[in-house]
């Protein structure tokens, strides 16, 4: 029976010891936080990530190391990769710790971007509204995700207060997109090369988090295959093993990158339940070299993000084709608690089962933008 680690405790890694359960493995979390959920399912280590004692015994009892959090420190990926097998790879890991390197890389595969500066002084800021334009997006470098580390700067009045918030940090100054929709594309690439990739899926989210995702995304047959192409290039880029996720823009057909994730994805939690092997199972095939599981959509889904607090239960399960999950956790403003997801064989039925889980938990909001783009 071989031993996955994973570092960081969160509920990826919660999904990810569920998973593998019928695949006969066993897990050992990493994680500072004593509450972390993922402890709930699997034993947990509780450390730093420069706790290296700790590291070197957790390195000892696995067979194999993974994430479910890209802000591991990549000195700590590459410190345990001498120690025992990790993947993805610390170098992919760096990549996707700094949007900078990730545009880069974007633009090297042939994947356009927005339009983006660096920006190190207040100085630079300025220089950088002047190329990029108004509006734009300043974010930090590094440890930015949900919404974290950035601010919309709509005029030149908006620069002070950002730079206030965010200039102890090296930064970046993005154009300011006005998409069309906003899309991703979960792929995963095994130790031997094999690469499988599941169906586009359009997100929507609020306050910078996502809030629904569906799946398939309707009407992308053209994106979707950019979208492959992109992701196949990317992890043959980095030497890539495991599922991580490619969120992009679409304006107007053309095809954006916005970021990679490096790790199993909160757009691709509807496999679970709506593809043939979900995204948390493949990810362990291909860090364990296994053969990859069938990626196919086993019809239309939408995931329902529940963030802050959960809804009632009830109100979900009491519909065909529904399905919960509770991540354990304290209810907190702005943290993903759980998530739904609501299956059905074509888009009249998905219609109306949304509509009825909406009005059910007063959530008409939420599921509005899905049902609206299953009608078109």
């Amino acid at each position: 029976m071989q031993t996955v680690g994973i570092l960081g405790g969160g509920q990826l890694a919660r999904m990810l010891a569920l998973a593998g359960a019928p695949l006969g493995l066993r897990f050992l979390v990493v994680d500072s936080a004593i509450e972390a959920c993922a402890s709930q399912v699997a034993p947990l280590v509780r450390a730093d990530w420069r706790d290296f004692d700790a590291l070197a015994d957790f390195a000892r009892r696995i067979d194999v190391a993974t994430f479910d959090f890209e802000n591991v420190p990549a000195e700590t990926a590459q410190w345990l990769a001498g120690r025992t097998r990790v993947f993805p790879n610390p170098g992919a890991l760096a990549v996707s710790q700094d949007r900078l390197a990730e545009k880069l890389l974007f633009r090297d595969v042939g994947l356009g971007t927005p339009a983006f500066a660096t920006v190190d002084s207040r100085a630079d800021l300025e220089a950088a509204i002047n190329t990029v334009g108004l509006p734009c997006v300043l974010k930090t470098r590094r440890l930015g995700y949900d919404g974290k580390g950035q601010r919309v700067l709509r005029s030149r009045a908006d620069a002070d207060s950002a730079w206030q918030l965010l200039g102890s940090s090296p930064l970046i100054l993005e154009a300011f997109i006005p998409f069309t929709r906003e899309v991703s594309v979960i792929g995963v690439r095994s130790r031997s090369g094999e690469f499988r990739h599941y169906p586009l899926t359009r997100n929507w989210h609020v306050d910078g988090i996502l809030s629904v995702s569906l799946a398939p995304a309707p009407d992308a047959t053209a994106l979707e295959h950019a979208a492959i192409a992109h992701a196949r290039a990317i992890a043959e880029r980095l030497d890539y093993v495991g599922a991580f996720a490619l969120e992009l823009f679409d304006v107007d057909g053309q095809l954006l990158g916005n970021e990679i994730a490096p790790r199993v994805h909160n757009s691709g939690h509807w496999t679970i339940e709506g593809a043939v092997c979900s995204q948390f199972e493949n990810h362990l095939r291909a860090v364990l070299d296994l053969p990859l599981g069938d990626t196919s959509a086993r019809g239309v889904s939408v995931m329902l993000n529940w963030v802050g607090a959960l809804p009632e239960a009830a109100a979900i399960l009491r519909e065909a084709g529904a399905h919960w999950h509770d991540y354990g956790k304290d209810s907190r403003a702005g943290r993903k608690v759980g998530h739904a997801t609501v299956c059905a064989d074509e888009d009249a039925t998905l219609r109306l089962r949304l509509e009825s889980v909406g009005q059910a938990l007063g959530r008409e909001w939420q599921v509005a933008p899905a049902i609206e783009a299953l009608t078109q």
